[in-house]
């Protein structure tokens, strides 16, 4: 488990690891997991538009778990991202959620009741 999550979480010197080569390896593929009934959803977003945090701000309003990853606003445009990450920490702090940093690259956002362990 230790494994998957330094993986997930793109801990130096771990591979990259794709969710759906794992899912594959799963025999998974083809299941649509969007279908099945969840109080709270863990969901993958890339950030790639200041526009893109009113979509965050939705999935944390719905009490979901986002994973964001900011490498496409991160090399385009690093003002840009400074404000739209200050948009969705306010968001998540306004709902009495958390934000936390994974990785260069990734950035976990939670709603109301979820806090991140910094330790």
């Amino acid at each position: 488990m230790v494994g998957f999550l330094k993986k997930l979480t793109g801990t130096p010197g771990a591979e990259e690891t794709e969710v759906e080569e794992y899912l594959d390896t799963l025999g998974l593929e083809n299941e649509d997991f969007m279908e099945e009934e969840a109080d709270v959803w863990i969901k993958p977003f890339i950030l790639e538009d200041v526009g893109d945090a009113t979509v965050v701000q939705d999935e944390l309003s719905n009490g979901n778990i986002v994973l964001l990853n900011i490498e496409p606003l991160m090399k385009r445009n690093a003002i840009k991202l400074k404000q739209t990450v200050n948009k969705i920490k306010n968001a998540a702090k306004s709902l009495d959620g958390d934000i936390a940093r994974l990785s260069e690259y990734k950035l976990l956002v939670t709603p109301k009741g979820i806090k991140v362990s910094r330790k």
